[in-house]
């Protein structure tokens, strides 16, 4: 008797990573003090009061127990367009909107409208590995653009360039960046998608971290580039700014025959996205402006407190920093991240993703979400790393 197969694209794949890291966490015997994680990004405090009261009306409500529209709730997308416009002061419309069941579901879709089995799109090294694993499920090969420490893992134009001219379908970029945190230049991203355009390819920006950079900076100026729909896919998620990562809320926004192409993978990947929460955090973008304002300031103090923690260990280095990520160097050479994040959590109770799960080359690193802790526990990984030691 044989044995069923399973599609190979997806069994060779290593299993989810967090879940692991997970595990570790719950090994530490609290011999430190309390565990200090700074693994998933999520937001360490909780939903606004009145976000929690609007999801609980709108799940109640019989109205959106039924199926929706594909693109997402006409009140959603509106309010969203509307945000698009006041951030980027450029013509963005109800069409240009498309929401989807998380970000991860936003890259997916946008990756199957683009590409097919053999067709490649390009990511950075070190990438997301949620991106990298979708196009290894899908059969799209990937192409890497390096990323340099010296650089702060800012991408060169050149390296883009010559990605370029492999032929890919797109090029993938996260910004602020996971792992790194590093925080992409507006005027650098206006020459990729110029390039992009030259190439005929698409340039697909995972912008989820955007509302926590310093000042309130608008991101980019790429909503105000001619014809800008032909080229550029935006990714957004709803669950860093709002805290509602379980209600699993993502958005596109793009050209609408873009649109309308992620809508036939949509309604085969999940028919719409949820009803409720689209419907509360409708009601949410126009009134909790301040709240999120306050949010993103606490988010820079957990930035602040992390740089002075690494100030003052030599051995440590902090190579990039940004909205919810800092991307730091072990002193442990020729030993993997893995085993370093592993003891690091079990023997001192911080809670890290090791930087070989964000690219082969990325050993020497460890990814910090330190928008999950708040500032008095950030201080207190100081003597925690210093004093770490690999058994």
């Amino acid at each position: 008797m044989s044995h069923a197969a399973f599609n190979p694209l997806v069994s060779k794949l290593s299993p989810p990573p967090v879940p692991s890291v997970f595990a570790w966490g719950r090994a530490y015997d609290e011999a430190k003090g309390p565990l200090i994680d700074l693994s998933q990004a999520v937001p360490g405090y909780p939903p606004h009061p009145d976000m929690l009261a609007w999801l609980a009306q709108t799940s109640g409500s019989r109205t959106y127990a039924g199926y929706g529209p594909i693109e997402g709730e006409d009140s959603l997308r509106e309010a969203y367009a509307a945000e698009m416009r006041k951030l980027y002061k450029a013509p963005v419309g109800f069409e240009n909107i498309h929401i989807t069941s998380g970000c991860n579901q936003a890259f997916m879709a946008a990756a199957m409208a683009i590409a097919g089995s053999g067709d490649a799109i390009a990511l950075t090294d070190p990438y997301y590995f949620n991106q990298e694993t979708t196009l290894a499920m899908l059969g799209i090969r990937r192409e890497l653009i390096s990323l340099e420490p010296k650089t702060g893992f800012i991408p060169k134009l050149s390296e883009i360039t010559r990605v370029l001219q492999t032929g890919v379908r797109a090029v993938a970029l996260v910004s602020p960046n996971n792992p790194t945190g590093a925080i992409y230049p507006p005027a650098l991203l206006s020459d990729i998608l110029a390039a992009c355009r030259d190439a005929g390819a698409f340039l697909i920006l995972d912008e989820t971290y955007r509302d926590f950079l310093p000042g309130g900076a608008q991101p980019h100026q790429l909503l105000s580039t001619p014809d800008w729909a032909e080229n550029l896919i935006l990714l957004y998620s709803f669950s860093k700014s709002f805290c509602i990562p379980g209600h699993r809320l993502g958005a596109v926004t793009a050209g609408p025959q873009a649109v309308a192409e992620i809508a036939k993978v949509m309604d085969n990947l999940q028919i719409c996205a949820p009803r409720a929460p689209q419907a509360a955090v409708a009601m949410a973008i126009p009134r909790l402006f301040d709240w999120r304002e306050e949010n993103r300031r606490e988010i820079l103090n957990r930035a602040d407190a992390l740089k002075a923690v690494m100030a003052r260990l030599p051995r440590w280095k902090m190579d990039s920093l940004g909205a919810y990520f800092a991307f730091i160097r072990h002193p442990f050479a020729n030993t993997s991240s893995a085993v370093v994040a592993e003891r690091l959590a079990k023997n001192a109770g911080v809670l890290c993703i090791p930087g070989g799960y964000f690219g082969v080359g990325q050993d020497s690193y460890l990814r910090f979400a330190f928008a999950n802790a708040d500032s008095t526990t950030i201080a207190g990984l100081a003597d925690r790393l210093d004093q770490f030691e690999i058994d």
